[in-house]
């Protein structure tokens, strides 16, 4: 039986305690054939001393959507992902509200992967490109 987007929504928001998501507030919110949407709030607690956004965070945000995009399309008995590098071009600054990254595939290979993810405010206007690659490896049981 397979799970419906709301289960697996609420799995992969639960994978997420106690880690660095968590600490960011990064919700998974939307998924499909080939993309990940999640959002993260933009609070003091993710900006940078001048009271925007801080590139880090994003980027953080980035990877974390990135990285799980490539992990739901895995058999994760056998393989776990891992980030081999990301970029970000930060293009605007935002003070509060909501961003939103969503994670495309450029390359969806068995070893590796690249993803194009697109950072937007809650206007969708463009706060940051990235690309994020991916590897997949086995599990050494």
């Amino acid at each position: 039986m397979q799970m419906t987007k709301e289960e697996f929504l609420q799995k992969a928001n639960a994978a997420s305690k106690n880690t660095l998501m968590e600490t960011l507030s990064i919700e998974m919110i939307d998924f499909g054939d080939d993309f990940l949407i999640a959002r993260m709030p933009v609070t003091p607690k993710v900006h940078q001393p001048d009271g925007v956004l801080h590139g880090g965070a994003t980027a953080a945000l980035a990877e974390s959507v990135g990285s799980f995009a490539s992990h739901i399309f895995i058999d994760t008995d056998k393989l776990f992902v891992r980030g081999l590098e990301i970029t970000a071009n930060h293009l605007k600054s935002v003070k509060d509200g909501y961003v939103y990254a969503k994670a495309t595939f450029l390359h969806k290979g068995r070893t590796t992967q690249l993803l194009d993810i697109r950072v937007t405010d809650q206007a969708d206007q463009l706060i940051s490109i990235c690309r994020l690659s991916t590897i997949s490896l086995p599990k050494i049981k």
